[in-house]
């Protein structure tokens, strides 16, 4: 961009440095028009500043040599900071601890908001303005050893750019663009307001405070508002916010244009809108805003505007009002005010920028020249005026003036005391003070470290800014219907307390119907028990909250993603809180615990009755007939079965669990292994009864149907101690068949040991019913044989059908079916085998006898 630019620097002084050596001198080849100050001085320090809003080139018809650039629209508050480098100057070469060998003087331009002015103002500030200069009187200092400012980033770019190739030094007071930050390419540029930088950063804290996500960014065409708005764009993504529109403000303020962006800012849901540039640019837009009646909008200031006076007017409050913005730190600055009242102008083409200050401020002219005019004699009374130059309450750009004049002055001091064979340059030495180089001062203008006299450290980094510190501003009504801009906060990001934005939120003006901060998202806040969902073709901001799902949780604000709770906890109602599971078990409390506990005991009730009517017609017929004692044995195992039940219901404990399948298995093959026995005797029986089978009773003896009792039984028992022995069951904790729950159940341990259980019944009872049924058709003196067929038929088909419903059941139920099973079956067996022979015994005694037993074959 500038390359054009140096070349043309560089031919120039090569040609100055030939016609130098040529013919002994140089000659000025012109002179530029600028508005200045000047005093002379041992040293003189350079100043560009805006006193002046808008240049006016004249056209170029390159017919003939082009007029000189004019400039209008006088602006009192940047002529009281041009002032305040004066009164530093002056309040430094006053002080004898500060350079008391040396006198500063100054030269002071205006730069009137364009970069051709500025540069024009810089190259005569660094080569001078003698008519001629010679070989003899090329020692001493340059023209300039350093120079305050510019105020804006774009001319302090371009001149930067080419006077550090000289390492000139230049201390900015205003310019706050990121990039010149950059030493590589800005290797003498320094500047006492913080970086575009650290100004994004401390806004997007502000945006954050206040949870602003949605919001809109306006930004001029200059490198000021380019690289600024670059910088927010990535850090507003970083915290999480999204820009709902991005418009520029055009530097030739076209009408046209500045509409467009004001109906793309009504248009607009988002309530927040940050504007990064000039006042200059601004207040176009701030009347269009006005002409269309744009209201309920939170307005973000940067510092290029927040404090600007142009904008506190009463026909700006109600659209302007409540406006936060970023303000460089104030400070105050004793006898300024005194300086600036004593002000009086000189009859001195050099210090012409006094006059013109003059004659605004008074309204008159020192060269009448019209009817009308009025006379200015000089000494007019400046404190009869209230205008912005005299104002030192709000000292912001001003008090950073002074700290770059006071910069540079410590700088230079240090380089006078400088000891000598120590000095920081080649081989040791000091700096000549007679020969003084721009470059040197470079380098103790990166080691300053001071305190002003308000309390501010003032000291570089090591790419040559200052500490970022702002005020947060507030645009206030005041009692005469205009705007008061209003201290509400500090950004401080090198604040020990580690806090970096602090604000007074009770101080706060808020120009909405609620007086409470807006609200400025796309997307409502998700509350805690949902995510965010973003929306398709939308930025991050615009969401959808879509509740978390079962066993998730969010207990945050717009939660990007659900939580899964831990193994053994689950999710709220509200899916905010991770709850312990609800621990699930067949308890005794439990209504179907209840109820089958009460069945259970029921049956053991049931089996104690029949074995006491058993016992007290313990010689009848009926009780005698096919082995009492299998009887009362097959009644015991009845009841084990029904309390066994018991060991299922209640919290599932080690011991419980290894005996709860253990009782159960042996009780039924007890109990099934002595139908067995009595359905043999009763086949025994019959072929007794006939001439070709009268032996076979000797094969089934009492002894013999103990016996087979007991080995039956025996190995079921074996069974259930190896089982026991080698994967016992034990306690578990189950999530996996109902997510919500914990189910604690009892592991069966081994599924082979279990099946072996379950099979060794399940093959008895097989056999059982096989002979049973092969039986049936027995006479009705050997009936005992259809009760069998038809019990085992019931203990049978309650076991299939277990097997399905048992698998399908979750949690506790699937123990209940277990359990209704067991229950079902000894009901089964207990009803089919003894409540015939109860019916007799209790009801038709007459047919408990044997000749009525006997009787019934002989009917037939």
């Amino acid at each position: 961009m500038w390359t054009p630019l140096i070349n043309c620097l560089y031919l120039s002084y090569n040609f100055i440095s030939a016609a130098s050596t040529l013919m002994g001198s140089c000659q000025l080849q012109g002179h530029f028009s600028l508005n200045e100050m000047y005093q002379a001085g041992d040293v003189i320090l350079g100043g560009l500043f805006e006193v002046h809003f808008l240049a006016v080139f004249p056209e170029l018809s390159f017919r003939s040599a082009p007029e000189l650039p004019y400039c209008e629209q006088f602006d009192m508050a940047s002529f009281q900071q041009a002032q305040t480098m004066v009164f530093a100057i002056d309040e430094i070469n006053k002080n004898p601890k500060l350079l008391p060998k040396i006198t500063l003087g100054y030269h002071l331009y205006d730069n009137c908001v364009m970069l051709g002015m500025a540069f024009r103002a810089a190259i005569s500030l660094v080569s001078g303005t003698e008519e001629s200069f010679s070989n003899l009187n090329c020692t001493g200092p340059p023209p300039v050893i350093g120079i305050v400012g510019d105020s804006n980033s774009t001319p302090s770019i371009a001149i930067s750019s080419v006077l550090g190739l000289f390492r000139v030094p230049i201390v900015s007071y205003f310019a706050t663009c990121s990039c010149l930050s950059n030493r590589k390419q800005y290797p003498s540029f320094f500047r006492t307001i913080p970086s575009d930088a650290f100004q994004v950063r401390a806004m997007v804290n502000i945006l954050k405070h206040f949870g602003w996500t949605w919001v809109g960014l306006i930004y001029s065409d200059d490198d000021y508002g380019n690289y600024a708005a670059q910088s927010f764009l990535q850090d507003i993504q970083v915290y999480g916010g999204c820009v709902a529109f991005t418009e520029i403000l055009p530097l030739n303020n076209n009408r046209k244009y500045i509409e467009h962006v004001v109906g793309v800012i009504q248009a607009s849901t988002a309530r927040v809108i940050v504007v990064f540039s000039t006042s200059t640019y601004v207040l176009p837009l701030m009347d269009e805003v006005v002409l269309q009646n744009v209201t309920n909008r939170q307005w973000i200031a940067s510092e290029a505007w927040a404090t600007s006076p142009v904008f506190h007017t009463q026909r700006l409050l109600p659209f302007l009002g409540g406006t936060l913005g970023i303000a460089i730190r104030r400070g105050e600055i004793q006898g300024l005010r005194e300086f600036l009242l004593h002000l009086r102008p000189k009859n001195d083409q050099h210090n012409n920028m006094v006059r013109i200050f003059w004659e605004k401020m008074f309204g008159c002219r020192f060269n009448p020249g019209g009817k009308g005019d009025k006379q200015c004699s000089g000494q007019e009374d400046l404190s009869s005026k209230d205008t912005a130059y005299s104002d030192v309450k709000e000292l912001r750009a001003s008090y950073n003036v002074y700290k770059t004049v006071y910069a540079l002055a410590h700088a230079l001091h240090d380089l006078t005391e400088c000891d000598e064979e120590r000095g920081p340059f080649s081989e040791n030495r000091c700096a000549d003070i007679t020969n003084l180089q721009p470059w040197q001062l470079v380098h103790y203008l990166q080691k300053v470290n001071f305190t002003t006299g308000f309390g501010d450290h003032v000291s570089f980094d090591k790419n040559g800014d200052a500490l970022a510190i702002y005020d947060v501003m507030n645009w206030h009504p005041s009692s005469d219907g205009s705007i008061n801009v209003r201290t509400v906060g500090v950004v401080n990001e090198g604040a020990a307390t580690g806090k970096v934005l602090t604000l007074d939120e009770d101080a706060i003006y808020w120009n909405f119907k609620m007086k409470k901060a807006p609200l400025s998202v796309c997307s409502e806040s998700c509350p805690p028990g949902t995510r965010q969902a973003t929306r398709k073709g939308l930025p991050v901001c615009c969401f959808d909250c879509l509740p978390c799902g079962d066993g998730e949780i969010s207990n945050v604000t717009n939660a990007i993603e659900c939580t899964v709770c831990p193994d053994e906890f689950w999710s709220n109602t509200d899916k905010d809180q991770c709850v312990p599971k609800e621990v699930e078990f067949l308890s005794y409390e439990d209504p179907l615990g209840i109820s089958l506990t009460t069945a259970s005991l029921l049956g053991t009730c049931f089996c104690a009755l029949v074995m006491i009517i058993f016992c007290q017609n313990r010689n009848t017929p009926i009780v005698r007939a096919n082995n009492s004692e299998l009887s009362f044995l097959l009644l015991l195992s009845l009841k084990l079965c029904f309390l066994c039940v018991l060991l299922f219901i209640g919290r599932p404990q080690l011991w419980t669990c290894q005996l709860r399948h253990a009782v159960f298995g042996i009780s039924f093959v007890l109990c099934v292994s002595s139908i067995l026995v009595k359905t043999m005797v009763v086949i025994a029986v019959f072929k007794s009864s006939r001439p070709e089978g009268k032996g076979s009773m000797k094969w089934f003896g009492t002894t013999q149907q103990r016996c087979t009792v007991l080995i039956l039984t025996a190995l079921q028992v074996v069974i259930c101690i190896v089982w026991l022995s080698n994967s016992s069951p034990a306690p578990n904790k189950n999530s996996q068949h109902i997510s919500s729950k914990i189910v604690y159940e009892c592991a069966i341990g081994s599924v082979a040991g279990f099946s072996l259980l379950l099979g060794y019944i399940g093959l008895l009872a097989a056999i059982s019913f096989l002979l049973a049924f092969l039986a049936r058709n027995l006479p009705d003196n050997f009936n005992e044989a259809k009760f069998i067929t038809f019990s085992m038929l019931i203990f049978c088909a309650v076991w299939i059908a277990f097997v399905p419903a048992y698998v399908s059941s979750p949690g506790k139920y699937a123990v209940a079916v277990e359990i209704f099973a067991i229950l079902a079956s000894s009901f089964g067996l207990l009803g089919a085998i003894f409540a015939p022979k109860c019916f007799i015994i209790l009801l038709h005694p007459e047919k408990n006898t044997k000749k009525a037993i006997m009787g019934r074959q002989i009917a037939k």
